[in-house]
């Protein structure tokens, strides 16, 4: 029984990890990152599949955690799909290092780490492996030239950015 609590330990402390070349960015600001983010672009998984219009939501929470919804349209579905979590900082506050749970005690890595500290209008996110990675920006579009810096500091990192989606962000018509 000691050993199944000890692998379980190792196993939920690895999903909290920082991948290899990814650094969380440091004098973060939480009042300035809270509210709506765009999802500019985002590597495939089962839980975003086929879905636009994605975006985040960052909140206060009593506990002072952070409340985290996130939306996206099916239109296969023709329906709004929705998330919410908690997300806490793993160390200090000033470093955007979170873990973020949607499923009970089960937390992933959130690790800020690139970001517009002047403004807050974009900002580049790992998981807790290379498999993770989303560009947010605080409109649904970003420059082209800031897209590209986000995707050549990903690619740096070890992330295959020739898979990331570019989700929709039009209207239905």
């Amino acid at each position: 029984m000691k050993k199944l609590s000890i692998i379980g330990l190792l196993f939920l402390v690895g999903c909290v990890g920082i991948p290899e070349k990814v650094t969380p960015v440091d004098h973060f600001k939480l009042d300035q990152y809270l509210g709506t983010w765009y999802e500019i672009a985002r590597l495939d998984h089962s839980f975003e599949r086929g879905l636009s219009r994605v975006t985040a939501d960052y909140s206060l929470r009593r506990d002072g955690g952070i409340r985290v919804s996130n939306r996206g349209y099916s239109a296969k579905d023709n329906s709004w799909k929705e998330a919410e979590g908690k997300a806490y900082f793993v160390q200090s506050p000033n470093l955007g290092y979170l873990k973020v749970s949607f499923f009970g005690p089960f937390y992933g890595s959130y690790i800020i780490f690139e970001l517009d500290h002047e403004a807050y209008q974009y900002s580049l996110i790992s998981g807790p492996d290379k498999s993770y990675l989303w560009i947010l920006a605080r409109k649904p579009f970003i420059e082209v030239g800031i897209k590209n810096t986000l995707m050549e500091k990903a690619a740096t990192a070890g992330f295959d950015t020739q898979k990331l989606i570019f989700p929709d962000h039009a209207p239905n018509p």
